[in-house]
């Protein structure tokens, strides 16, 4: 596949958690909440998670952001469902690093990591990482501040 078939391709899948977004809407019940904003572009998201013995057992965002802030919140919340909370940190960690062009090692480059290898490209554009990342962020904040 040529890289601009690829790129393409990625772009559709952005737009298709953007449009589409999965595990949209808010949590109640005891549930882990995490606000968080971006001042410099307006992103800004609600996440609620729900733990249960040492797991992610459930994960719904709400928020106003750009295409790529809201695509990323539906990814992250699709990928850490079911994660325990330390693989969800590790996955945090990984997207991170390839978010921000760093070389990931043999293990982290193994790992499949679905449609979130499609924000990939955003390391190109350094003003877009923060929109990328702020779902991330909350949900690390989240679970830090839970352990």
């Amino acid at each position: 596949m040529s890289f601009n078939n690829l790129d393409n391709l990625y772009r559709q899948v952005i737009m298709d958690h953007y449009k589409n977004p999965r595990n949209r809407g808010s949590l109640q019940d005891g549930s882990l909440t995490v606000d968080m904003n971006n001042p410099t572009c307006g992103d800004r998201i609600h996440l609620t998670m729900k733990l249960d013995n040492g797991k992610v057992a459930d994960a719904k965002f709400e928020g106003e952001g750009c295409s790529i802030s809201m695509a990323s919140a539906s990814m992250m919340t699709q990928a850490i469902i079911g994660q325990d909370t330390d693989s969800a940190l590790k996955l945090a960690h990984i997207f991170s690093e390839m978010i921000q062009g760093n070389d990931l090692d043999d293990e982290e480059e193994d790992l499949d990591l679905g449609d979130i290898e499609a924000l990939q490209g955003v390391s190109k554009f350094p003003a877009r990482i923060k929109c990328a990342t702020l779902a991330w962020k909350a949900m690390e904040k989240g679970l830090k501040q839970h352990q």
